[in-house]
């Protein structure tokens, strides 16, 4: 056999768990044609990689991205591929851009995901082609794709195309009946189109950009349990997947999100739920969530939660971070989008009187800790305030109060106090637990969206890592081969696509680690212009050494931490349809002396 690519004598996972070993890998037309444990014949192979000391891992699913706008103008997605994830998924938290306008796509993510309005707007504006999800897969594939592609189909979407985003968020307006209709059909056409599920949100302090109906929370949010009801029974029906966020405040909410993954005499409801976290605001709340999802399952029911398996570190210019959304205080400030009023608001003593309530206040469920002295300051053109905390900013100046010493800074500085702080996932203990939860999805980055707040671009080098540490010093809490499976086969298979296994028969989507780089530099963030968004700087990860090359269907995309010429020029990645057998299934082609 001739190969277009031969990988030698690297550690080959294969993504279902099962043991890693030494292996030559030949790649021909786009998929792996031989894992064998003695050596390929490279006889007219053009392409042979030694991969001695390294490991040879399937690209990794990202189940969590709001890529949707990005991936119109910017399809290679570059900044999740070269860290090795060659499946990304869309349509998260309710957020699509199948049926609405540019304008009503701009009022959506905009101030939700932390994407400029306007390049939102311009974007699905100059861009959309398509009015059902066929067009729409046609019309991606139409693109130069860096990464395979799933979806979702958002609610709010829909919904807001259906009903007009002014009715679809108020309180008082149902869909009638054709309305209903409408949006049962659309979910319908998606799942016959190869959709993955739907995607719902009831979490408040989402909160929508633009005039008309600026600071109201998103379309899903209005729904009621009728038609929740009814689209969730075309879910369940179809064996697909449900994403969804539960309404924090309300405990029945959370519980209800749970127990609808239930089977009780009918099919169980495939539920994925934002999130599991280890809050800081809320210490003891993660020590329920594995034992939750246990209880459910073993119950008939098919419920997972989805987890970012690093520190949740969050930064900020300002006072522009969605966490403060979640209290009144926070969100009057971010409802006003004009600099001056929100300066003359800021300085107001009653406002201010209001933010240190809601700071001290110590009852209800929160996101945010509240506390400005664990909120460090990195930038700002006072170089006396670098490296403190706002509390001991307030310290400093003769004990004024930690929210006076924020403001203060943030009216003298605006956008150019740039801060730090963590809210989640800050005990390693207890990430180590979370990691090894059946019950627990690792995903959950946010690609795509808070471009000046967080990169997690690189989450699952960062869980290999912590899993090859813990090898290291002795006290191993998963296998390499469980922690690949985690982030590859296991994923990929929950949600019924064909990706995240490297067996022959198998698309070669795959990188190639250092395991020696999987170091500190994990953990740093660079900043690189965004040019569709006009040259917005955004927090990105640069672990080129780490990731020595990524493969999308057979062509290297990623070499030396440099885009290689196909990238951006040509598609090497597809959208992935649920429930398409996956190529090794049915595949032909024998294993050579595989052992």
């Amino acid at each position: 056999m001739t190969y277009d690519t031969i990988i030698r004598n690297g550690r080959w996972f294969d993504g279902t768990g099962g043991p890693s070993g030494i292996r030559d890998i030949g790649i021909s037309d786009g998929r792996i044609a031989s894992i064998s444990t003695t050596p390929l014949d490279d006889s007219g192979c053009d392409r042979v990689i030694d991969a001695a000391g390294k490991w040879v891992l399937p690209g990794m699913v990202d189940i969590h991205t709001h890529y949707d706008v990005e991936i119109l103008a910017g399809p290679s997605l570059s900044e999740s591929l070269r860290h090795g994830v060659t499946t990304i998924m869309v349509g998260s938290c309710s957020l699509s851009t199948i049926h609405v306008d540019g304008t009503d796509a701009g009022d959506l993510f905009g101030r939700v995901e932390a994407i400029p309005r306007e390049h939102v707007i311009d974007a699905v504006d100059r861009h959309k082609t398509w009015v059902n999800c066929e067009e729409y897969i046609s019309a991606l594939e139409a693109r130069p794709l860096g990464p395979n592609v799933a979806a979702f189909i958002g609610h709010s979407d829909m919904r807001a195309a259906t009903m007009g985003l002014d009715r679809a968020t108020r309180k008082d307006q149902r869909p009638n009946a054709h309305e209903q209709t409408q949006m049962e059909r659309w979910l319908n056409d998606a799942l016959d189109a190869g959709f993955i599920g739907m995607s719902s949100q009831q979490l408040l302090f989402d909160k929508l950009d633009g005039d008309i109906c600026r600071s109201r929370t998103l379309p899903s949010t209005y729904a009621r349990p009728r038609e929740l009801r009814r689209l969730k029974s075309l879910l369940r029906n179809r064996d697909r997947v449900l994403q969804s966020g539960p309404d924090l405040k309300n405990p029945l909410n959370v519980a209800s999100q749970l127990v609808q993954s239930l089977g009780i005499g009918r099919r169980p409801l495939k539920t994925s739920l934002l999130s599991a976290a280890d809050i800081k605001a809320n210490p003891q709340a993660i020590r329920i969530i594995g034992p939750l999802a246990r209880l459910i399952n073993r119950l008939g029911g098919n419920f997972r939660w989805q987890h970012l398996p690093v520190p949740f570190e969050v930064y900020a210019d300002g006072i522009d971070l969605v966490i403060f959304e979640e209290f009144g205080s926070g969100a009057a400030a971010l409802h006003l989008s004009d600099e001056m009023a929100r300066n003359e608001l800021l300085r107001d003593e009653g406002y201010r009187r209001r933010f240190r309530k809601d700071y001290e206040s110590r009852f209800g469920t929160r996101v945010w800790h509240r506390d400005f002295f664990d909120a460090e300051i990195v930038a700002c053109p006072d170089p006396a305030v670098i490296g403190k905390s706002f509390g001991q900013v307030g310290v400093d100046r003769g004990g004024v109060h930690p929210v006076d010493a924020f403001l203060d800074l943030a009216l003298e500085h605006g956008k150019a106090l740039r801060w730090r702080t963590t809210i989640s996932n800050h005990r390693p203990e207890l990430l180590r637990k979370m990691a090894a939860e059946p019950g627990i999805q690792m995903g959950f980055s946010d690609a795509g969206a808070h471009l000046r707040n967080m990169a997690f671009y690189n989450f699952g080098l960062r869980l290999l890592r912590h899993v090859r540490d813990a090898e290291l010093a002795g006290t191993p809490f998963l296998s390499m081969e469980q922690a690949v499976h985690r982030l590859t086969g296991e994923l990929a298979d929950w949600y019924r696509i064909d990706a995240g296994h490297l067996r022959v028969g198998d698309r070669a989507d795959l990188f190639i680690l250092d395991p020696d780089r999987l170091d500190d530099s994990l953990d740093s963030y660079h900043e690189e212009v965004v040019a569709q968004y006009g040259d917005l700087s955004r927090m990105v990860n640069r672990n080129d050494p780490t990731v020595e090359a990524v493969f999308v269907g057979g062509e290297p995309v990623f070499v030396g931490g440099e885009p290689t010429e196909v990238l951006g020029r040509r598609r090497t990645g597809r959208f992935l349809r649920a429930d398409a057998t996956p190529a090794a299934s049915t595949s032909t082609r024998a294993v050579s002396n595989v052992g």
